[in-house]
C-alpha cells in the first residue's frame, strides 16, 4: 500500500513549471555563495585588518541584520509588485553590494566592508522572501517541503564553491600567523595587509557581474502566473495579522535557532580546525569546510526524496537529535575527531531550513508571503549567535566549548519538530 501511494504521489516539480523552477533555484546557489564567503572573510579580515575573533564576527552580524531589516519591506513589495519584480530588485542590491567591495578593499576600511555586506544582505533578503514561498506554491501542496528541499540542494552547491573560491583566490599562499605579522617591520606589515585586503576585490567584482547577467536572464523570462500567487497581493489583511498562527511563530523561533547554529558552526569552522589540527594550512581548512558543505548538498538532495516516504517533521527530529550529539562531542573532544564531528553536522543541517520554512508557511494560503517575510526575519539568528560564540570562546571556555551554543540551538529545533509531530497525531 505504501509503495502504491509513493508511485501515485505527484511529481516534485511539474514539467510546466520547470523553467521557472530552474531560474528561481539558481538564486539559491547565488545567495549560498555570498553566505559561504563570509566564513572565509572572518579568517581573512582577522589578519588583513587586525581584528579579534569577536570583532570579525561582526561580518555575520552586519550580514544578518540586513536580512532582518529587509524581510518585511520585501514582503510588502511582493504584494505590490509580485515575485519576479521583487527578485529583480534583490539581484540589483546583491550586485551593488558586491561591487562595493572594490572601494572597501582599496581603503582597507572595515566599516565600508560591513556596509557592503549589509547591502548584499538586503538583496538576499528580497531573494529569499520571494524565492522560498514561490517554490512552495509552484506545484502540489503535498510536495511543497520536498520541492523546497530540492531547490535548497543548490544552496549546497553554492556553499561548496564559496570556500573553494576563498581558498584559491582570497587566502594567500604566503600564510602568516598573527605573531609573524606582528614581527614584521611596519612598512612590510602595512604592505602585506594591503595585499590581503585587496585579495577580495576580484572575486566580488566577478560575483557582481554574474549576478547582473542572471538578473537580465530573469527579466527576459516569462514566469507562470499561479492562482495562489494571484490572490496574495489583494488579500486586504495587515502583514502582521499572520502572526496569529501559532504554528508560524514556532517555526520563526526554530528558524532563528537553526540559522544561528548553522552560521556559528560554519563561521568558526576554519578557526576551529586550525586550533584542533594546527598542521593543516588555512587553504586546507577552507577546502575541508567545502567538503562539509558538500555533505549539506547531499543531505538536501536525499532529503527531498526521503520526505516522500518519511514525514518532514519526523525526519527533522532525527536530524536535529544527530546534531545535538555531534556538537556536544565537538565541544568536549580534541584534535581531528572533534573536527570530524563538526564536519559531519552539515549533513544533518541539510533539511532543516527548507523543512522548517515549509512547515511554517503550510496552510497560510493567501498569507504565504507575509509568513515568509517573518521567517526570513528569523535569519537574524545568524547575526546574534556567532558573536555569542565568540564571547564564549574568548571569555569563558575556549574555541571548542563555543560549540555548546549551537548544540543548545539544535535542542530548540528538535522541540519544534516534536511539537509538529504531536500536532500531526492530534489531527
Amino acid at each position: 500500500m505504501a509503495s502504491r501511494a509513493f508511485l501515485a504521489a505527484p511529481p516534485i516539480v511539474e514539467r510546466r513549471y520547470a523553467v521557472a523552477f530552474a531560474l528561481v533555484t539558481s538564486l539559491f546557489f547565488s545567495w549560498a555563495l555570498a553566505a559561504a564567503l563570509n566564513d572565509v572573510l572572518i579568517r581573512q579580515f582577522q589578519k588583513a585588518l587586525d581584528l579579534t575573533r569577536t570583532e570579525a564576527s561582526l561580518i555575520q552580524f552586519a550580514f544578518y541584520i540586513g536580512y532582518f531589516c529587509a524581510a518585511v519591506p520585501a514582503g510588502l513589495l511582493i504584494r505590490r509588485l509580485g515575485y519576479k519584480n521583487t527578485i529583480l530588485i534583490g539581484l540589483a542590491c546583491y550586485a551593488g553590494g558586491a561591487f562595493l567591495f572594490y572601494p572597501a578593499a582599496s581603503t582597507e576600511m572595515f566599516g565600508l566592508f560591513l556596509a557592503a555586506l549589509y547591502v548584499i544582505a538586503i538583496g538576499l533578503a528580497f531573494l529569499e522572501t520571494a524565492s522560498n514561498p514561490y517554490i512552495t506554491i509552484l506545484g502540489a501542496r503535498e510536495t511543497a517541503s520536498a520541492r523546497l528541499n530540492l531547490a535548497q540542494s543548490f544552496y549546497g552547491v553554492g556553499a561548496i564553491i564559496g570556500p573553494i573560491v576563498g581558498g584559491l583566490f582570497i587566502f594567500s599562499t604566503d600564510e602568516r600567523t598573527q605573531a609573524q605579522i606582528a614581527a614584521m617591520a611596519p612598512a612590510e606589515r602595512a604592505a602585506w595587509r594591503s595585499a590581503a585586503a585587496a585579495a577580495v576585490q576580484g572575486p566580488y567584482v566577478a560575483i557582481g557581474v554574474v549576478v547582473c547577467l542572471l538578473a537580465l536572464l530573469i527579466a527576459c523570462t516569462r514566469f507562470p502566473v499561479l492562482d495562489r500567487a494571484k490572490a496574495m497581493p489583494g488579500n486586504g489583511r495587515s502583514m502582521f495579522a499572520v502572526l496569529r498562527h501559532r504554528r508560524l511563530l514556532a517555526a520563526v523561533a526554530a528558524l532563528f535557532l537553526y540559522v544561528g547554529a548553522q552560521v556559528g558552526v560554519w563561521s568558526f569552522f576554519i578557526d576551529f580546525t586550525k586550533i584542533q589540527a594546527p598542521h593543516l594550512s588555512e587553504r586546507a581548512a577552507a577546502f575541508l569546510l567545502s567538503g562539509s558543505l558538500g555533505m549539506l548538498m547531499i543531505g538536501r538532495f536525499s532529503g527531498a526524496f526521503l520526505q516522500k516516504r518519511i514525514a518532514p517533521a519526523r525526519l527533522l527530529a532525527i536530524y536535529a537529535a544527530a546534531n545535538i550529539m555531534l556538537c556536544g562531542f565537538a565541544a568536549i573532544a580534541t584534535g581531528m575527531p572533534a573536527v570530524g564531528a563538526l564536519w559531519l553536522t552539515s549533513f544533518f543541517m541539510s533539511i532543516m531550513f527548507p523543512t522548517i520554512f515549509a512547515l511554517g508557511v503550510e496552510g497560510l494560503d493567501d498569507e504565504t508571503e507575509s509568513g515568509a517575510a517573518f521567517l526570513v526575519m528569523a535569519i537574524i539568528g545568524g547575526a546574534l549567535l556567532p558573536p555569542l560564540m565568540g564571547i564564549v570562546s574568548e571569555g569563558i571556555g575556549g574555541i571548542h566549548h563555543m560549540m555548546f551554543v549551537p548544540m543548545l540551538a539544535f535542542v530548540g529545533v528538535l522541540a519544534f519538530a516534536l511539537l509538529r509531530l504531536h500536532e500531526g497525531r492530534a489531527a
